[in-house]
């Protein structure tokens, strides 16, 4: 089984979000997914001003902006057009706790400054919760409640990794080792899902980003390792095996450069500020070797016409 070269926790769940967004809500808020359209996702800035215009800021995770299907009924009375916001944080810390009032502090500046609806969405990687449902951050002022925010979220450790693999979406085998896998059953598993993904005739950027996801969690220790490589070699899976050096070298190489996008994004935003739509569709369309030399060149320039980025 190769060894994962993934970065960390964040950057690789926002990147497998991105591309895999209506999955998410497939798998885990099916009804809600029924309500969205997305086919044209506005992905937004993800600096918010904690108390604008020169307070604390801090960057969200993922924002989206989109349309709700026609016929959807609209999130709240106020809507005048059906448009909302999707904001998703992913949290690894293995306690609910400390994001409870970062997810109000988010909420707030972004329900003020965009004047849309949000829903708010919390991805635990290491807390489970009930697994599905609605979480909440309240202040209480003596034994009077001032405050009560709640948000939902997905707790992966209580889900059942199994009902994953073998389900319709994607995106959830490859988050199933981050879900409630038996001991003895991890090997098996974690072979399933990667014969699903391997197998899938996704293109070879998102079936690298299902497989990294899927291989950065496997966490097998030396006697599953063991048996993991035991059932590659039988007949079942030969066909796996076949395509797994093809499809990792090829897609890992896709991976990379889709993270090397996002990293240089989030350079250039830190170094002059939010990006306009036409500058971030210039830095998209970069090939692999354009994209390396932006990354050179941003160390000395000071301007993005300096980049060639700008006119």
């Amino acid at each position: 089984m190769p060894e994962s070269s993934a970065p960390d926790h964040d950057q690789r769940l926002k990147v497998l979000l991105k591309e895999f967004f209506a999955q998410f809500f497939w798998c885990f808020f099916p009804a809600w997914a029924e309500r969205f359209d997305f086919t044209a996702i506005d992905w937004l800035d993800k600096e918010v001003f904690l108390a604008p215009p020169q307070g604390k800021t801090r960057r969200s995770d993922l924002v989206a902006k989109l349309r709700l299907r026609p016929g959807a009924p609209p999130p709240n009375e106020g809507v005048s057009e059906l448009v909302a916001v999707v904001h998703v944080e992913v949290e690894k810390r293995t306690s609910a706790k400390g994001l409870e009032p970062r997810m109000f502090e988010y909420y707030v500046p972004l329900r003020r400054d965009l004047k849309l609806p949000v829903l708010p969405i919390a991805l635990f990687l290491r807390v489970g919760l009930k697994g599905v449902g609605w979480d909440a951050y309240e202040e209480v002022f003596w034994d009077h409640s001032i405050l009560r925010f709640e948000y939902a979220y997905v707790g992966l450790p209580a889900l059942d990794a199994e009902q994953y693999v073998n389900g319709e979406h994607l995106l959830g085998v490859a988050l199933s080792q981050l879900m409630r896998v038996p001991a003895a059953r991890r090997a098996e598993l974690y072979l399933e899902g990667l014969k699903r993904i391997v197998l899938s005739g996704e293109n070879d950027k998102r079936r690298s980003l299902l497989q990294e996801c899927l291989e950065a969690y496997s966490n097998l220790d030396p006697a599953q390792r063991e048996r993991y490589h035991a059932l590659l070699d039988t007949a079942p899976y030969q066909e796996v095996k076949a395509n797994m050096i093809t499809t990792f070298e090829k897609g890992i190489e896709q991976g990379k450069i889709a993270e090397r996008r996002e990293t240089a994004l989030l350079q250039l935003e830190e170094r002059f500020g939010t990006l306009s739509p036409p500058v971030r569709q210039r830095v998209e369309a970069l090939s692999p070797d354009e994209l390396r030399q932006l990354t050179r060149d941003l160390l000395k320039a000071q301007s993005l016409k300096d980049l060639r980025l700008e006119e």
